[in-house]
């Protein structure tokens, strides 16, 4: 047998593909979902809508208790306005609505909500203001993703983070509802491509064996933590405005990046760059301490000269998205994993920002059920190959659809204030369901989808998914109307994407498409309640490397 082909894996394999560089790196890593969580949720901080009640003149004095037993006493005590209050009994106003509040806020903390107050009749405009920020995430993925292509991951890395910043940064100066739905969308431009592009630039650098391991555990620690922390940073500001402020300054550090962190090497190859691929190697092998032959540089950049020759002088036809949708199976699949992508990051969404009126603060609730990000990475890294890509993709989904529609079921029927924690209990399962249902869409989705088509396939999938977020605001205002729909509403998608799950093949142990042809024929034989995890086969131990997805 013939010595191994130079190709980037041998060569990062002698240059050390874990040491003191993808230390470097992972910590890069783990200062993007830090600096990813706090701009995602400061969505959901900034928009927290205390207590509130109509004013009236004769509760100038009175205390929360006092107004909120007055007001109790109403149909609809948050948007009812009096024309009396005689004998702590309120004379309910028959024309007229409110047009100054009272509001009972965490820690005096202002909210854009209560700032100007949309509230009531005008809660609308906060959805507006919101969905903004999604729609912004649908063109900046499209952009970005552009200009990584054109000019480089660390690049496109460094310009998305330090966009959202801005939107940040411009949005606490807003005043009015155009400027406020202006900077949210240039705020929501950045939304994921932050995390996905330096999600590449580390993957490509890790070993195989490390990769679901270091990645997912990374992510969940500094995702959650941001997570957890942002609603008591907000508490501490005191001021919508003051958060996104200060939020935008951790930003800044990307500008750090390009003197620890090396360009996607892959995209160098692929744009023939192979003299500074082989420079970002030798920085590699420089940090981790390996000596390595300049001989090995001089066959990596040779054999990835020819391989370029070779691709060139076959002159294959490239396949596209498109081609996704020219044959009957791959074209229900395409649009299945489309609708799913769909539901559940409309139900991600909903379920965390959906705090508000469940008898304990918003801030401390969202906080205490942000763990599900490390609570759902861990359970992807121990069953993900257990149970298999479809049984956890269906189980996840399932599960916590059940689970949210019992949790609209309790605030239908029991006293919010009096069964806060069984609350609180059943929101954080739920958000955990849909945590773990999100991070296994993305795996089960680039293992379906065939080699050539991968990046482009994902990147569409995701956008539809992110452009469908831009509704979760509405659904969330439907409880100003009914306290239980988003709940009920979302089991019921989360139940669909559920039923979806069951018409897809298992891609766990199997021999993943290449093509597009390869994709039409794939897993043929299986059937819609195949699951790997009933699998009799004992030996179902499959090395993580062998069915590590290139980006």
């Amino acid at each position: 047998m013939g010595a191994p082909p130079m190709d980037f894996d041998t060569v990062l394999e002698k240059c050390g593909n874990f040491g003191p560089f993808q230390i470097l790196i992972l910590t890069s890593f783990a200062i993007i979902s830090l600096i990813s969580s706090m701009h995602y949720f400061g969505q959901t901080i900034i928009s927290f809508a205390p207590d509130h009640w109509c004013y009236h003149e004769k509760l100038a004095n009175s205390s929360f208790d006092e107004i909120r037993a007055i007001y109790a006493q109403t149909a609809n005590p948050q948007c009812t306005l009096l024309d009396d209050i005689v004998d702590g009994k309120p004379i309910v106003a028959e024309v007229g609505k409110c047009r100054q509040w009272i509001y009972e806020r965490d820690n005096g903390y202002e909210s854009v909500t209560s700032e100007f107050n949309w509230v009531c009749e005008e809660a609308i405009q906060s959805a507006i203001g919101q969905s903004l920020f999604f729609v912004g995430s649908v063109f900046g993925t499209i952009f970005f993703g552009y200009l990584a292509d054109k000019i480089g991951r660390l690049p496109a890395v460094m310009c998305t983070t330090l966009t959202g910043a801005l939107g940040d940064f411009l949005t606490s100066f807003a005043t009015n509802l155009p400027v406020f739905s202006l900077c949210r969308f240039i705020a929501g431009l950045s939304t994921d491509t932050t995390f996905y592009l330096a999600y590449i630039i580390v993957f490509e650098y890790l070993s195989p064996r490390k990769r679901t391991v270091g990645l997912n555990f990374v992510s969940s620690i500094f995702y959650s933590t941001g997570a957890a922390l942002s609603p008591w940073y907000a508490l501490w500001s005191r001021s919508w405005r003051m958060y996104l402020y200060i939020a935008s300054i951790p930003a800044l550090a990307v500008l750090t990046f390009p003197f620890f962190i090396c360009e996607s090497a892959q995209w160098l190859l692929a744009t023939n760059r192979y003299d500074k691929a082989v420079k970002c190697l030798k920085h590699v092998a420089k940090v981790n301490k390996r000596v390595v032959d300049d001989k090995v540089f001089e066959e990596f950049k040779t054999y990835y000269q020819n391989k370029d020759f070779e691709e060139k002088k076959l002159q294959k036809k490239k396949d596209t998205f498109c081609g996704l949708f020219r044959t009957p199976r791959l074209r229900k699949f395409t649009i299945i994993m489309l609708l799913k992508s769909m539901i559940i990051s409309l139900a991600v969404d909903v379920i965390s920002r959906n705090m508000e009126g469940m008898g304990t603060s918003p801030f401390i609730l969202f906080s205490a059920t942000s763990s599900a990000y490390l609570f759902g990475g861990l359970t992807l890294i121990f069953l993900q190959n257990r149970i298999g890509r479809k049984g956890m993709a269906f189980g996840s989904l399932f599960v916590s659809s059940i689970v949210i529609g019992i949790t609209g079921i309790l605030i239908t029927l029991v006293d919010t204030a009096q069964n806060a924690l069984l609350l609180a209990i059943m929101i954080g399962i739920g958000r955990y369901g849909v945590v773990v249902s999100f991070d296994a869409e993305a795996q089960y989705s680039s293992e379906f989808l065939p080699t050539t088509v991968r990046g482009r396939g994902i990147a569409n999938i995701h956008v539809a998914g992110f452009g469908f977020s831009s509704f979760s605001a509405y659904i969330i205002y439907l409880g100003t109307l009914y306290k239980p729909l988003p709940a009920y509403f979302t089991a019921f998608i989360m139940l669909i994407g559920a039923a979806l799950c069951l018409t897809l093949p298992e891609t766990m142990d199997q021999k993943l498409p290449q093509t597009l042809a390869d994709g039409e024929e794939f897993a043929r034989h299986q059937r819609w309640y195949q699951f790997s995890c009933f699998n009799k086969k004992k030996d179902i131990d499959i090395k993580e490397d062998v069915y590590s997805v290139k980006m």
